[in-house]
């Protein structure tokens, strides 16, 4: 079939491999428009538009779907099949009825569970320990349509979002080709949702990833965990944000006293820091305005007083720091 691949960031560069490695014909790419980046603002191709140059693909950038010039070049692509892995923009009605066989999309959850912009993301925070892709036909409505294949997976114990989605881009493509195979035999078969066990993953926000260092250990790594890599989960030190990347596993030679939520406390080898009823070892964080970082090299460095804690306010420079 002729493929048209719509996408725009790295989580959809397998799937399009998948499909320019397969038996099928992708005529052309549509991706987001170039997009500013790095302190320049430069502007900058999205990874997907990148790959489609090194292959020679012709790619559409238009800022929506909803205009005729943007449907006309829909059109004369002749495309059977239009393919959709985290596209970034809706795509209308008259847009979805150019294509013989229409839309298709790769979704990162089991669907209807986590229909929306995130839901890898939710998946984690929500402590899940089992989530899946769907393959689903696009329709009007938030990630309704029925459901082509899916496969499930599980969520690692320390897995942050950002690997999850990693792991799953590369897993989905095959389902995603998969799926594509089955709609040119005309043997796909369409299931559809129980829209009564539908639920939300919504977006997330820099002012939701602060953590509450007074809930349980376990909602406080699946809400760092959750977080990461963007917009992360945060905290403050010293006044200033701390994003606190990676939880893991607490060694058994570093076990700690008994911390208050947010206290610190450095061990032979790890950074531990207290929450509502266990310890929690940081793995990696990232201190306001530099690179991400080991947790244990940064607290050598800052030089830790017994009772420091995350998510204090600083209200005014203290004695030491004045002195410096």
């Amino acid at each position: 079939m002729r493929i048209l691949f719509a996408g725009t960031p790295e989580t959809a560069l397998p799937s399009l491999r998948a499909l320019l490695a397969s038996a099928h014909e992708v005529v052309a790419v549509l991706t987001r428009p170039d997009a500013p980046s790095g302190r320049g603002r430069t502007l900058r191709p999205s990874p997907v538009k990148s790959l489609a140059i090194e292959h020679g693909l012709p790619v559409l950038t238009p800022a929506s779907l909803r205009t005729d010039d943007a449907q006309d070049a829909l059109r004369a692509l002749g495309a059977d099949l239009a393919v959709v892995v985290a596209y970034g923009s809706l795509v209308p009605a008259a847009a979805l009825e150019i294509p013989r066989e229409g839309w298709i999309n790769l979704h990162f959850s089991l669907l209807p569970a986590l229909r929306g912009a995130a839901p890898a993301q939710r998946a984690v925070l929500q402590g899940l320990e089992r989530t899946g892709m769907s393959v689903f036909r696009l329709e009007t409505g938030l990630d309704t349509g029925p459901v082509l294949a899916r496969q499930e997976t599980e969520i690692g114990e320390f897995e942050t979002a950002s690997a999850l989605l990693e792991r799953m881009a590369e897993a989905g493509a095959e389902l995603l080709v998969e799926a594509v195979d089955a709609i040119a035999a005309g043997t796909a078969r369409d299931e559809v949702q129980d829209h009564s066990l539908a639920t939300r993953a919504e977006k997330l926000s820099t002012a939701e990833a602060r953590i509450d260092f007074a809930l349980p250990a376990r909602e406080v790594s699946a809400h760092v965990r959750g977080m990461s890599a963007e917009p992360g989960a945060w905290t403050l030190w010293r006044g200033a944000r701390m994003k606190v990347l990676e939880i893991e596993a607490l060694r058994t030679a570093d076990a700690s006293p008994a911390l208050a939520p947010g206290q610190l406390h450095l061990a032979r080898t790890q950074l531990l820091v207290g929450t509502a009823d266990a310890p929690l070892a940081i793995a990696r964080l990232a201190p306001a305005g530099k690179k991400p970082m080991r947790a244990a090299d940064w607290a050598r460095g800052a030089n830790l007083a017994p009772g420091d804690a995350f998510g204090e306010e600083l209200t005014a420079p203290t004695a030491q720091e004045n002195a410096r």
